[in-house]
């Protein structure tokens, strides 16, 4: 799958680049030198165009590319019935099969070039994601795929009878009086083409990133009707500079072109292998069904891949090496992602740790809220008995929150907080996952905290409500014993009310009694106005004694690497620096 992600990205890299290069270098007159200027010039506006979101560039764009197909359509039928209409033979099967018997190898070599035709309507599908199937459908068989064979049709037909201008067939097939219209709407073409790859780039970031097969990154959502609308600023930048390079690099869309295919190919036949595989597990449809679809479509995948190798020093080596840069960084985040999960979820802290930490005398409460933050949706993270063996104090309100984004618009303010109870009562631990939409704010520190602390005395008044009264706190029947007992051992002269560790902030305070409802809620109220702490674990990630030298590199070295020089999980939460409280521990994996 990293495989088929990382060439994806590279398949999207190359469409980018290829349409301006090739729409500029119609000014005959440019030297190769400015041909590359302009086109770096153009690449560089259209990157930093991309920060008014996808929406508004596709919406100003719109008008153009309807001229386009337009201009393609008259343009190849104006040649097709000037040049040759029989040209329209091609179609036969037949001239397929004479192709190759009268040139050979050299038919089988120039599958490379033709594949391009392909490719230049295949990247268009990188930026589908943004509209319904019936549009798509409309679209590609009424105007896309009716232009692009008549404007292939109407070249044919022109190199029939000038076969020297093979290498710019595109313009040199243009009627004089339309030439510059067309190279106007060509290069505005371009860059629209090269912004649907862009869109494409982020949309593929995205998805890996919720996958977490991707550091982690800032994605901004730039449409609230449309999800996968989506900007990414460091993708952005790191593309820019990247594209910039190889153009200034290969001058020419020659090598670019030789790249181009064998990414496109390459995504094609993987494809085709993962779906016949996907089809052979879940699929009710015969085996040999099956096995005709994977014949077809894998054995002409295989012929135009072979044909693209042929160019692999000829700029076709550039992909393979990017892909395997991408497909290595992707692998060892995911690796060690998962392992660090999966230690977290081995090791997170069981229910009798924290009755064994209500009981313990030797541990403080101290005045305000803690908001203890946890990327576990689910139980206490193993960094939390770290943090008090280090630090043998709680506030007197402790929140574990974690934060999740939704593939929703947006989450409403009351469904936003889910809280749980943590046992015992009387400890006043809550578990609190916070979800939000991918085009909600998370505000100033102050509104998140009074959200959160309101949202809390609701559930603490629900609780009471379920259990029936006002002044009775609620107990499962298999916890009412446990909990009496908690209740008598706090109750016993051992624990300080909060108002008395209010009056005394530098003195031990310990949780108060268990109250009624009205009394918890002005609680957990002058828990807020003493303050709101917010609690980190770093957790550092480093391989076992016992791992390999392999296994060392890869998490001691590598994914440090990547984790110090991409965004860091606390760099998207609205934390005030003032008020952040760190604690590290070291995860041996």
């Amino acid at each position: 799958m990293k495989t088929v992600v990382s060439l994806d990205i590279l398949k999207i890299f190359f469409p980018v680049i290829f349409p301006v290069l090739s729409a500029v270098g119609g000014i005959s007159s440019l030297s190769t030198d400015a041909v590359v200027g302009v086109s770096v010039a153009i690449l560089i506006g259209l990157f930093l165009f991309q920060r008014f979101g996808t929406d508004k560039v596709g919406f100003s764009f719109a008008p153009i590319i309807s001229v386009w197909f337009a201009f393609l359509t008259g343009i190849g039928l104006y040649n097709l019935f000037k040049y040759e209409v029989g040209v329209l033979r091609a179609f036969n099967p037949y001239y397929i099969v004479r192709y190759f018997q009268r040139n050979g190898k050299s038919g089988w070599i120039s599958l490379g070039g033709v594949i391009l035709c392909i490719t230049g309507t295949e990247a268009m599908f990188a930026d589908l994601g943004h509209f319904n199937v019936r549009a798509i459908q409309i679209s590609f068989s009424t105007v896309v795929l009716p232009s692009i064979v008549i404007a292939y049709i109407g070249q044919a037909a022109y190199l029939t009878k000038h076969p020297e201008h093979v290498d710019k067939t595109f313009y040199k097939s243009i009627p004089h009086p339309l030439y510059w219209p067309q190279f106007v709407v060509a290069v505005l073409a371009a860059i629209i083409a090269s912004q649907a790859m862009i869109s494409g780039t982020f949309s593929i970031i995205s998805q890996s990133l919720s996958l977490g097969c991707f550091p982690k990154v800032k994605v901004i959502h730039t449409s609230a009707k449309y999800e996968g609308q989506v900007y990414i600023p460091e993708i952005n930048y790191m593309l820019m500079v990247a594209c910039v390079i190889v153009t200034a690099a290969f001058k020419t869309t020659t090598k670019i072109g030789n790249a181009y295919g064998i990414a496109v190919v390459a995504v094609m036949f993987i494809t085709t292998s993962m779906l016949t595989l996907i089809m052979l597990v879940t699929s009710k449809i015969s085996i040999w069904w099956i096995a005709l679809f994977f014949l077809i479509f894998g054995s002409i995948e295989i012929i135009y891949f072979s044909s693209v190798l042929y160019k692999f020093i000829e700029g076709g080596y550039l992909p393979l090496a990017f892909a395997l840069v991408l497909m290595i960084t992707m692998a060892i985040w995911y690796y060690v992602y998962r392992k660090r999960y999966l230690f977290e979820l081995e090791h997170k802290v069981s229910g009798e740790y924290i009755r064994q930490l209500a009981e313990n005398p030797a541990i403080s409460r101290v005045p305000g809220i803690g908001l203890f933050y946890s990327e576990l949706v689910q139980g206490i993270p193993p960094i939390f008995p770290h943090f008090i063996a280090q630090v043998p104090s709680i506030h007197s309100v402790l929140v574990f929150v974690s934060i999740k984004k939704i593939p929703v618009t947006r989450v409403a303010l009351e469904e936003r907080f889910m809280f749980r109870q943590v046992q015992p009562r009387e400890y006043r631990m809550f578990r609190c996952v916070v979800r939000y939409g991918y085009m909600d704010v998370m505000g100033e520190p102050e509104v998140f905290e009074r959200q959160l602390v309101e949202h809390l005395k609701e559930f603490i008044r629900h609780e009471y409500f379920i259990a029936g009264g006002n002044n009775k706190p609620p107990e499962s029947v298999e916890e009412s014993t446990q909990q009496q007992s908690n209740l008598s051992r706090v109750s016993s002269g051992s624990i300080q009310s909060f108002n008395a560790a209010r009056s005394n902030a530098s003195s031990r305070i310990i949780s108060a009694p268990i109250q009624g409802v009205d009394e918890e809620i002005q609680f957990v109220q002058n828990a807020k106005d003493e303050g709101v702490v917010y609690l980190l674990g770093e957790a550092e990630v480093v391989a076992g004694k016992r791992s390999t030298i392999f296994r060392k590199i890869i998490v001691n070295n590598l994914y440090s690497f990547l984790r110090r020089n991409f965004r860091q999980g606390e760099t998207v939460l609205v934390i005030p620096h003032t008020r952040v409280l760190r604690v590290g521990m070291t995860y041996e994996i």
